[in-house]
């Protein structure tokens, strides 16, 4: 998901959500499917049961399968990082995993590369 939520009407931006700047966002901003979309079906209102999140939750990755800067969006919300609701495909959850094995993987790759230099 992206943020602010622009469609072409006026529409509240959903409080407590990071807001990236035009600048931060980047070129793929205006391609991206989710402007389209209701910003409720990427973030969860408070106190949302569970099976509701789920569902939502996937519902909103059905509209980001659908979309041409995926890819980028997805990036974008590792890269800041974003702490909350679906970008890119990815749940916050599901984000704070890719990152985890991000950072295991570089610290395989520094150790491997100084093992190399010493050895």
């Amino acid at each position: 998901m992206l943020l602010p939520h622009q469609p072409l009407q006026d529409t509240a931006v959903v409080p407590s959500q990071r807001v990236p700047s035009r600048e931060e966002a980047g070129p793929w901003h205006a391609e991206a499917v989710c402007r389209r979309d209701e910003a409720g079906l990427f973030f969860a209102p408070s106190k949302e049961p569970t099976a509701a999140r789920l569902a939502r939750e996937e519902a909103a990755k059905r509209v980001c399968a659908r979309c041409p800067v995926m890819i980028e969006c997805r990036e974008h919300a590792l890269v800041q990082p974003e702490p909350y609701g679906v970008w890119g495909g990815l749940t916050a959850a599901e984000r704070r995993v890719v990152l985890a094995r991000r950072r295991r993987r570089e610290t395989e790759l520094q150790r491997s590369a100084r093992m190399q230099a010493a050895g």
